[in-house]
């Protein structure tokens, strides 16, 4: 695909999307066949990266705790005619996919950004939709339907505070309930699985240490509910590229550090330690100006890189503390949110009708 029809394409999808937003209604996404889900944010305490191994994924051990931020979905689920599958696939709509075991599911996303910063997923490669096809597929789902879905986003994107992979899971959970079976069904966990670690993460919620490639649960921790900020520079960070460079120079956690955290029973005993953040900062030296400016705020402990970046969380003693240095954060010019440690997951909420 060529830039200028790459960029033809996104065109297309904004101005779509703020058609759809300007017209939204929450009347599509009452009654049955409708749900409301909260889709958390999280942060790594700890992110202890491993060699690359033959099949080129690194061994990881990690210790991920879900945020009080989150984005908000509606699902919406309904029969659908052959015919409106085919017009769909055939327009080539950049706000609808068309995937299941029969080409028999379509999926209609309308995504909302809240964060500021326009963000463009054609619903092909939206990890809700492959989530939703993936799901259907597993479930051996024949049947004609279509799935409208609406995402308010709050965690931005590019952060590594996983809120694509909270989207994703937020579907299965939504899309297990519709279709009767259970969220943590076996082919509901393998799909979230296949999809990503974080996608399993979100299934869990809470505080949990994961092992293998980062995608194995070992055991829960107790959750905090500490305060915290979060800071992002405008640019990203390439997951990919941070890895590469990481290879280059692989540096791992201290050991001290490693067992400490892994002993932890509570988060709140976690030793804060990525060794991926020097390949991010080298990659993106603004990181290294965020980290050092909210180390002279907090102290140089209570502050993390998340993932691969390039959000930084800073750990505080109140929500009042957290908000003054969001404020302060954005007078620098960057992207800054106060939230908090939870206990939350991917999950349906309650319907008060």
């Amino acid at each position: 695909m060529t830039d200028n029809v790459q960029r033809n394409r996104e065109a297309e999808v904004n101005l779509l999307a703020a058609a759809r937003d300007a017209q939204w209604s929450p009347t599509t996404f009452l009654g049955p066949g409708s749900l409301k889900l909260v889709s958390p944010a999280k942060v790594n305490l700890l992110l202890a990266i491993g060699a690359a191994r033959a099949d080129g994924y690194h061994e990881a051990r990690t210790i991920m705790h879900a945020l009080a931020l989150h984005d908000t979905m509606y699902v919406a689920a309904s029969p659908a005619t052959a015919d409106e599958i085919a017009a769909a696939a055939t327009a080539a709509r950049p706000d609808a996919a068309v995937g299941g075991p029969a080409d028999n599911l379509l999926a209609c996303i309308d995504l909302s950004d809240r964060t500021g910063q326009d963000l463009v997923v054609p619903a092909a490669d939206n990890l809700v939709f492959k989530a939703a096809d993936a799901l259907a597929r597993a479930l051996g789902r024949e049947e004609a339907q279509r799935v409208a879905v609406r995402i308010e986003k709050q965690i931005p994107a590019q952060g590594g505070l996983g809120g694509g992979s909270s989207n994703a899971a937020a579907m299965l959970v939504a899309l297990a309930q519709l279709w009767g079976v259970s969220a943590d069904d076996d082919r509901v966990v393998a799909v979230a699985r296949s999809l990503g670690a974080d996608v399993a993460f979100f299934l869990q919620g809470g505080c949990a240490q994961l092992g293998g490639t980062g995608d194995a649960l070992e055991r829960a921790l107790v959750p905090s509910r500490q305060a915290m900020v979060l800071v992002k520079p405008a640019a990203g960070v390439s997951t990919a590229e941070a890895y590469r460079r990481f290879d280059e120079q692989p540096t791992p956690v201290q050991p001290a550090v490693l067992d400490a955290a892994c002993a932890a029973a509570d988060a709140a005993d976690v030793p804060l330690a990525n060794n991926l953040a020097p390949a991010a900062e080298a990659l993106l030296p603004e990181l290294a100006q965020v980290r050092a400016w909210l180390a002279d705020q907090v102290g140089a402990e209570k502050v993390l890189l998340c993932g691969s970046g390039s959000a930084t969380f800073a750990l505080v003693d109140t929500f009042e503390a957290a908000s003054a240095l969001a404020v302060a954060a954005s007078k620098q010019g960057w992207w800054a949110r106060p939230t908090s440690l939870s206990g939350l997951r991917a999950a349906i909420v309650p319907s008060r009708r």
